[in-house]
Order: C-alpha cells, then sequence, then structure tokens
C-alpha cells in the first residue's frame, strides 16, 4: 500500500502547488501565531482558494487540513465557516473530552496529535479513537519549546511496529527526505507528516525538499 503524504505549513500559491504536482495527499495550514508557519484567515483563504481552483480540473485533490492548537470554538467556528477544511488538525493538549465536544459541535473529520516519548505515550491514543478519524503520532518538543510540532525533534520509531489501533495514523516529528524511507520501515506508518524536515529556514519551504520527501516515502 502506498503511504499517503501530508506536507504541514504551506504559506504560499507556489509551494502548495509544487506539493500538489508531486502528488501530496493532504496539504496543512497552521494557525498558532507563535510558529513561523502561521497563517492569517485572510491570507490562508486566498491560497486554499487558489488550491481548489488550481486542482479543478486535475484527478489529484488532496485535502486541506486546518492545524490548531488548543482553539476555543470562537476560532473554530470561523475557520470551518471561512475556510471550509476538510480536516481540523488538532495539534494542543485537547482531552478526549474535548476533542468529543469539537466533533459533536463542527461535524468536521478530526486529526488529533499525541506527543510520544515513551510507550505509554502511544497508549493514550485509545482514549481519543472514538472521536477522530485519524491520529498523529508526533515526537514530543524538547523541555521549554514553545512550539508543540515543527521543532525537528524524532521519537523512537520502532514504539510504533506493534501499534494495533483502529484508526489510521500518522507517523510526525524529525522526519525528513533522507531518514522518511527508514522511518515508515521502522514503524510501519501509514501515513507520514513533514513540516520543518522540508525547510531551508523556519516557515521557509524548499520545494525541491518536498520533491524528494514525496518521492522517497511513496517509494517504500
Amino acid at each position: 500500500m502506498t503511504v499517503l503524504v501530508k506536507i504541514c505549513g504551506i504559506t504560499t500559491d507556489e509551494i502548495a502547488q509544487r506539493a500538489i504536482d508531486d502528488s501530496a495527499d493532504m496539504l496543512g495550514v497552521v494557525f498558532f501565531a507563535k510558529s513561523p508557519r502561521h497563517m492569517p484567515i485572510d491570507r490562508a483563504l486566498s491560497v486554499i482558494t487558489n488550491v481548489r481552483n488550481y486542482t479543478q480540473a486535475i484527478a489529484q485533490k488532496p485535502k486541506i487540513v486546518s492545524v490548531l492548537v488548543n482553539p476555543d470554538d470562537d476560532l473554530l467556528a470561523h475557520i470551518t465557516a471561512e475556510l471550509r477544511p476538510d480536516l481540523l488538525q488538532l495539534h494542543g493538549h485537547e482531552s478526549p473530552e474535548r476533542v468529543q465536544a469539537i466533533r459533536r459541535t463542527f461535524n468536521t473529520p478530526l486529526i488529533k496529535a499525541l506527543s510520544v516519548a515513551e510507550a505509554d505515550d502511544v497508549r493514550v491514543a485509545v482514549d481519543y479513537e472514538p472521536f477522530v478519524d485519524y491520529l498523529m503520532f508526533d515526537a514530543r518538543p524538547p523541555k521549554g519549546a514553545v512550539l508543540p510540532g515543527g521543532v525537528g525533534a524524532r521519537f523512537d520509531w520502532t514504539l510504533m511496529q506493534h501499534y494495533q489501533g483502529q484508526k489510521p495514523w500518522f507517523l510526525a516529528g524529525g522526519l525528513t527526505p533522507d531518514n522518511v524511507a527508514e522511518a515508515i520501515s521502522l514503524s510501519k506508518a501509514p501515513l507520514v507528516d513533514v513540516s520543518s524536515g522540508v525547510e531551508r529556514a523556519p516557515g521557509l519551504k524548499d520545494p525541491s525538499l518536498i520533491t524528494q520527501f514525496i518521492t522517497n516515502a511513496k517509494q517504500t
């Protein structure tokens, strides 16, 4: 089965179109002011509209993912109404109860990201499974980090080898074009997510790295 790829932290039309041309399956747009990949909603609307126009005449239509960190209902209502994302990604400390409430209120497919440093962190996934469409296992950020992800940290990928969850899941954290094939081999991940690993500087995506990443991930 071909591994699916999400390119996260899309900020420009050029990068979005490059990811689409390279057969990315999902495009992530970040709404978190502390992130170098943060997008104001009006600018995100422009990029997402252009993505939808660009893909209108082609078969490849990647899903648009709005990435949020501990969002309140006002922000969620604004984003779902204005942007109509295909999925919401919750990348903060949202509890299972909060995730359930978001699903019930906004009726939008969800990705829940979980921070992993040890095996017990993987086991927490079972509490979220009834309320989400995907889970994401990301490296726990270094102590004192401002961002919950996108910092290039990685965890022991072999922790995922025996994971038998009920929902599709992403591997994230520290992935690059050079290590993504090994990461997939060790973890058996069906989906991968990358942000900083395809950047030349924080928030600045490198088109050639996107191409290399997607090619290496899908050839495994």
